[in-house]
């Protein structure tokens, strides 16, 4: 499902020959199709800034433009965030 502006809300930050980009992207597709949603894949390398944010982190998931998670995904993080709760953007520790 997408905004009415177009705009999908879910970004998955990647880069070919990645394993854990290749573990997210099955988790990021379980759980946005649960929740009724889409998800558009970016590749970091592509983009000047997304590579000067990301380059150690892929794979990063971005829910309305927020980073939620980051290396190996937590479902239950994004299904949270999916939902519009916000204790997802605290720091894992």
């Amino acid at each position: 499902m997408e905004h009415d502006d177009g705009v999908t809300r879910v970004q998955l930050v990647s880069r070919a020959g990645c394993h854990l980009c290749d573990d997210a992207r099955e988790v990021v597709r379980r759980v946005v199709e649960r929740a009724g949603e889409r998800f558009a894949e970016v590749d970091v390398d592509a983009d000047p800034e997304l590579l000067r944010r990301y380059s150690d982190r892929v794979p990063v998931v971005l829910v309305d433009g927020a980073e939620t998670d980051f290396g190996r995904l937590d479902e239950q993080r994004l299904a949270e965030a999916l939902a519009g709760r916000r204790w997802w953007r605290r720091r894992r520790g």
